[in-house]
């Protein structure tokens, strides 16, 4: 084996300069959403443990540090090429990006564009560069659309990480204090970078790293203390099959499922106390349990009731099997759309992680099947409600903003009957000054398109379910089938022809965003009729979802369960011959009434009776 060199190096140092390659038989990019969150959650929280308000920059260089693992380079062709790691060097510049199209300061921005791309005799070249990715990365750089349709697995998955970024980083954090975080980003978040001057001494190492040694997960060392203090050999061997077959399933999921269904578990029935959002605070349960749930476990052996070898021997049976297997419900449910758990899969689209923690918080072992179904419903649909609110008035759903609400709420709900949960989270839903009617100015902006994607698909699958036609939901939200939708302007951008309304473009602009001058429609209609007149396009709305089609009086004609909806519901929904700015605002404020009647927290006391 030649030479081998292991640095230490910072963000700054490790990107400076540097250009790696991904050979073409590499796996591809695959992080998932939950990596995004995860990796903003440590990195955020970590930066939050230092930082003031009160500070100056200056102040950074004491701020604690982080370490973010190895990676294996080998160096070769003039080039590093990427054996292990590629997965976090493309999702650290993928947040050097979003940091940089946030920041104001211009010298601060040049500094972060020298550790993203380089540029050479006029050609731009990024420091992770990988010609595939080269235009989706240049799109995001720059802020353009990019057409995502037909691109490979790592240029998609590039471009739907990038937006969990732009939704997953905290709010308060991207204002005056981006900035300190960019400089702590930089200078104190470290990685070793392990270097090999030929493949297979590269290969050797990562393989020595994965496979020698004690490497345990927290996982196993959990089990392995468990195990251990159960002192008869065949109820032990019976508790180690139950671990076993749980873990099993929960790997089918990813790497580390087994770890988050543990946290989800053990923080949803035994956290008591988590971290304050201030310097200096101290990690509590909930944070102690995010980190090191293996060790938290034998220090509370005696709050956890582990006080003999039946107790360790119930802790598994029991109580792991029974959570174990509920939170994989849960996921499955997060994943497919499933009669009576839809909400769960609503809240899942909405990358809302914290719900897995939430939805055990009430279930005990003892609960019959339909009491347990009953609460994850309640629970589910308060959080759909919650979820719906903040978005239509413009506040984050991101797990850093919502992680301290979401632990008061499990706190609360933890153990109490379906009909306490339905009474307690219906009264908080009353006792909320925020609501739907908060904002009648909803509308399109340039970090919300998704999420308006979403509410659209929900106000449009309501509509149709409520008027006795099957909801196509699935299709407006997953991209399967025969075409993709995206959201529809009933205007097209053309200012002009709006003069009579609008004395200057951008009040146009502001009002054509609105809520109720969106629809949700396949991309092929857009790109055939998106830039036509409404008089022109509006005939063609007949043959879409009956949100859509609503704008047309051929739509009343002969639709009894429109009608039926229309009396029953009290809603003005009525044709549009033309589609002037009284017109938009009027149906912004049916999509109001409309979210309120679906959003509805009487759902919750529906669900407790079912």
């Amino acid at each position: 084996m030649k030479e081998i060199r292991g640095d230490a190096k910072n963000i700054r140092s490790l990107l400076s300069g540097a250009k790696y390659a991904i050979d073409y038989y590499q796996r591809e990019y695959r992080w998932e959403a939950k990596h995004i969150s995860e990796l903003v959650e440590d990195l955020t929280g970590k930066f939050r443990e230092s930082y003031d308000v009160k500070h100056e920059r200056t102040a950074v260089e004491g701020y604690g540090h982080y370490f973010l693992g190895s990676i294996i380079i080998s160096d070769r062709d003039a080039k590093k090429f990427i054996i292990d790691g590629q997965q976090r060097l493309t999702s650290l510049t993928l947040l050097l990006i979003f940091i940089h199209r946030n920041l104001i300061d211009s010298e601060q921005k040049g500094q972060l564009s020298e550790l993203i791309f380089s540029q050479k005799f006029g050609k731009k070249s990024f420091n992770l560069d990988v010609p595939e990715r080269t235009q989706a990365m240049e799109s995001l750089y720059t802020g353009q659309h990019f057409e995502e349709t037909g691109q490979s697995e790592s240029v998609t998955n590039i471009l739907g990480r990038y937006r969990d970024f732009d939704e997953q980083f905290p709010t308060d954090l991207r204002t005056e204090a981006l900035p300190f975080f960019a400089d702590w980003l930089l200078e104190n978040v470290h990685l070793v970078e392990i270097t090999a001057y030929s493949d297979e001494d590269a290969y050797t190492i990562f393989e020595t790293m994965n496979d020698r040694g004690l490497s345990l997960t927290p996982t196993d060392m959990l089990k392995g203390y468990l195990l251990a203090n159960i002192t008869d050999g065949e109820i032990r061997n019976r508790a180690s099959k139950v671990w076993r077959e749980r873990i099993t399933e929960f790997q089918e999921w990813g790497k580390e499922e087994d770890a988050d269904a543990i946290k989800s578990w053990l923080r949803s029935q035994h956290s008591q106390k988590i971290r304050e959002r201030k310097k200096g605070a101290k990690p509590e349960d909930f944070d102690l349990l995010g980190t090191e749930f293996h060790r938290w476990v034998r220090d509370q052996e005696k709050a956890l009731g582990l006080s003999s070898s039946s107790n360790f021997a119930r802790f598994i049976e029991k109580d792991f099997d029974f959570y174990a297997r509920q939170y994989l419900r849960l996921r499955w449910a997060g994943w497919e759309l499933e009669e009576g758990l839809e909400a769960v899969f609503y809240n899942a689209q909405n990358n809302f992680t914290l719900q897995y923690t939430v939805l055990l918080a009430p279930l005990k072992a003892d609960d019959s099947e339909a009491e347990i179904l009953r609460k994850i419903r309640i629970v589910a649909a308060y959080l759909d409600i919650i979820i719906a609110r903040r978005i239509w008035n413009f506040r984050a759903i991101d797990y850093s903003t919502m992680q301290y609400a979401m632990f008061l709420v499990m706190k609360e709900i933890r153990g109490l009957s379906t009909p306490a949960i339905a009474e307690l989270l219906t009264k908080k839903l009353t006792d909320e000054e925020e609501s739907f009617s908060s904002n009648d100015r909803f509308r399109l902006h340039g970090m919300n398109r998704r999420q308006i994607h979403r509410l659209l698909a929900r106000l449009t699958g309501f509509l149709e379910t409520s008027c006795e036609m099957p909801s196509h939901y699935y299709e407006y939200v997953s991209g399967r089938g025969q075409q993709a939708y995206e959201v529809e302007h009933v205007w097209s951008n053309h200012p002009e022809w709006h003069k009579d309304e609008f004395a200057h473009p951008s009040d146009f602009d502001e009002v054509r965003n609105r809520i109720g001058g969106l629809l949700l429609l396949p991309k092929s209609f857009n790109a055939s009729y998106g830039d036509l007149p409404y008089s022109k396009k509006r005939k063609h709305y007949l043959k879409q979802n009956l949100l859509a089609q609503t704008l047309h009086e051929d739509a009343y004609e002969n639709h009894p369960g429109l009608k039926r909806f229309l009396k029953g519901s009290g809603l003005q929904f009525e044709p549009c011959p033309d589609f002037k700015k009284a017109d938009l605002e009027k149906r912004s404020v049916l999509y109001l009434k409309l979210a309120e009647q679906l959003w509805n927290p009487d759902r919750l006391l529906k669900e407790a009776k079912a």
